[in-house]
């Protein structure tokens, strides 16, 4: 079993006694305007969940057939709205064209990666009745080429709208796509198709990162050449790519099983009726990683999976019919799945979605775009605003960012002072800001302020959203008292839960329902206070034992970033003779501030005064850049190998820059 969190764990954060109350302006018109609604909802959703979400599944979904059942469960496996019929791209595009007058509406605005030269990026506009056209075209074509109902799709695609219309024509026809991140490797695509037994990739000639070309169908043609040990493809299931022309640039084209995206479109209609779904019949299967190496498939389904991102979308978010809303992730993970597309689009959400990086070609891009599109609601990552601090105030303040009313934080545990960052200089302190707890696994947030409802205290996720029940628990599954740490679970199924893992229930079993039977283990440990509110502070894997003391990484990464001179950190543990653990801090300053070895010193004593002397960095190492994915994910696992003076292994393809790694080996040389 995991070892929760020691309480010392939690000293630094249980300093942070900032509440910040909804204003009054904003509760006004909000979904849910007071703290004693949204404990009315969330008592009614806790007391009789059947009845709550049979209700909203009737209020808010288009169903081809009523379901006769809300929900079966026993633990691991649930089943939610048993019987029910209805498909997910129909109630994300056709039912505003019929039902909701929203046919000319905005549905998705993008914005390709500006050209080295300076010249502005392409941008399209599709409205709910062009997107609709779109996916029913691709639709056809999927049909066309023998894709049938519950057939995989691995789709391979960089950040444009053909992403989304391939994750909506396969849902339309009922294939279950598999959307794999631009910056994993030709290994990786062969791996998850084998794992999958996907028919078709759909991929793209290049997309555009930081004005280079990421060539996409070159490492298709790669994957679909690897092959195992005994000597056969490890992608054997493809029988077709369609590739997008994107970067034009010369690819290879195999006949007979290449094909264009574009010169496919010329032989179908744009008329397509979408198929009709069981609620529990697979939407999407997206791999996350393991403890063992091996990505898992997680999987949801269709009902259960688009009526909680839809619901969540609508109170977390507080959308309403004028937002233009951002959510910078890439389409590849699983907030681009839930808060880019589903969510959003079932909605009747104007989206903003953006090919290239946040400093590129300056470090105003996010900016200059929230200015230009008049972006109302904007959720993106702590290790983008931490990016963002390190790069000065003035790019922020060059841009009218006065459309803003509300801001979220997504991806990991969001530090208080990078949290204050957020309100003060972007939100410009009028701003709520949603700090989000959820994973792939739950398919949607779990753990949200409500904004107008919810008072929210910086770094800390809040209270759980309707029909959840989070518990912190200690190693025998016993609640711990308040402000104690331990390990986080689910006490009670939720609609978008996971179903299972692709092929391998017995790992679904033993990885979410073994370590506190009868409850989902999310793997993060956390604390709760006296007021209730959940404080996430990272994967149990990233507590260490130092010296018989239980230190999180996060919290001494927190600590760390509350100097006025840091940056960003990340903090590995290494193998120590003495302690048995050691802790190794890698530190980016601010720009103006010189690393010396007095900065150094006071850095320690920094952490050792937020936290005790036992979590006082044995090495503090500064470095330019840490290295992270293209998503902006540090990768600890790169952080440890160098820390413990062991010589760089495994897959770095998903790295943004490699040189990054190169100059942290230099300067430990």
């Amino acid at each position: 079993m995991s070892t929760p969190p020691d309480p010392s764990n939690f000293t630094s954060i249980l300093h942070e006694n900032r509440v910040f109350k909804p204003a009054a302006a904003f509760s006004k018109s909000a979904h849910v305007s007071s703290l004693a609604e949204y404990k009315r909802l969330y008592a009614e959703s806790i007391r009789d969940p059947e009845r709550f979400w049979g209700r909203r599944a009737n209020e808010e979904l288009v169903w081809k057939k009523p379901f006769k059942q809300v929900l079966k469960f026993k633990a691991p496996d649930a089943k939610w709205f048993i019987g029910g019929k209805l498909n997910a791209a129909a109630n994300c595009l056709d039912r505003h064209l019929e039902e909701d007058g929203r046919a000319n509406k905005a549905a998705l605005i993008w914005e390709g990666e500006p050209a080295p030269n300076g010249k502005p990026g392409e941008e399209r506009t599709f409205t709910y009745r062009q997107l609709h056209r779109e996916v029913c075209r691709f639709s056809n074509v999927l049909l066309r080429h023998g894709i049938a109902k519950g057939d995989r799709v691995l789709i391979y695609l960089p950040m444009v709208p053909e992403a989304v219309i391939a994750m909506l024509a396969c849902a339309r026809i009922g294939a279950v796509h598999s959307v794999v991140f631009g910056g994993f490797s030709a290994q990786s695509v062969a791996d998850r198709v084998s794992d999958c037994g996907a028919k078709m990739i759909i991929t793209a000639d290049g997309g555009y990162r930081r004005g280079t070309i990421v060539p996409l169908k070159k490492n298709v043609d790669d994957a679909l050449r690897l092959t195992n040990a005994e000597g056969r493809l490890i992608a054997a299931s493809i029988r077709s790519v369609i590739v997008l022309r994107r970067s034009n640039h010369d690819i290879h084209i195999e006949e007979g099983r290449d094909y264009w995206w574009h010169r496919e479109l010329e032989y179908v209609g744009d008329r397509h009726e979408a198929a009709v779904m069981d609620s529990e019949d697979p939407l999407f299967i997206l791999y996350t990683s393991g403890s063992t190496g091996k990505p898992k498939g997680i999987y949801h389904t269709t009902a259960g999976y688009l009526l909680y991102t839809k619901l969540t979308s609508r109170y977390v978010f507080d959308l309403r019919e004028n937002d233009v809303y951002w959510c910078t992730a890439d389409i590849g993970w699983v907030t681009g799945h839930s808060y880019i597309v589903y969510g959003p689009l079932a909605n009747g959400a104007t989206v903003v979605m953006y090919e290239g990086a946040p400093n590129w070609p300056e470090p105003d891009r996010f900016w200059r775009m929230i200015h230009r599109h008049r972006v109302t609601v904007f959720y993106t990552a702590p290790t983008a605003i931490r990016a963002f601090m390190k790069w000065g105030d003035e790019w922020v303040k060059k841009h009218d960012l006065s459309s803003l009313r509300l801001l979220g934080s997504v991806g990991e545990p969001i530090n208080p002072e990078a949290w204050m960052w957020y309100h003060e200089v972007v939100g410009g302190g009028r701003c709520p800001i949603v700090d989000t707890w959820w994973q792939t696994e739950t398919g949607g947030i779990l753990i949200s302020p409500i904004p107008g409802a919810t008072p929210t205290k910086p770094g800390s996720a809040t209270l759980p959203f309707f029909g959840i029940i989070p518990e912190v628990v200690d190693d025998k599954g016993d609640k711990v008292k308040a402000n104690e740490g331990g390990k986080l679970v689910i006490r009670k199924p939720w609609p978008s839960m996971l179903r299972g893992v692709w092929g391998d229930k017995q790992r679904f079993r033993d990885t979410y329902w073994k370590e506190v039977p009868g409850s989902y283990f999310t793997g993060d440990g956390c604390r709760q206070d006296k007021d209730g509110y959940f404080w996430i502070v990272g994967r149990i894997d990233d507590v260490l034992n130092v010296a018989g003391h239980r230190i999180g990484t996060a919290e001494v990464e927190s600590a760390l970033v509350s100097h006025h001179s840091v940056a960003e950190s990340a903090v590995v543990g290494r193998p120590d003779a003495m302690k048995g653990q050691a802790l190794v801090a890698f530190v980016t300053v601010k720009t103006g501030i010189r690393a010396t070895q007095a900065l150094r010193d006071e850095l320690r004593n920094h952490v050792a005064k937020e936290i005790g002397p036992v979590a006082k960095p044995d090495d503090i190492r500064f470095a330019e850049a840490l290295p992270k994915t293209r998503s902006g994910k540090i990768m600890r696992r790169l952080l440890k190998q160098i820390a413990s003076g062991n010589e760089v292994s495994g897959d770095t393809t998903t790295l943004e820059d490699l040189s990054v790694l190169t100059r942290l080996n230099q300067s430990e040389e």
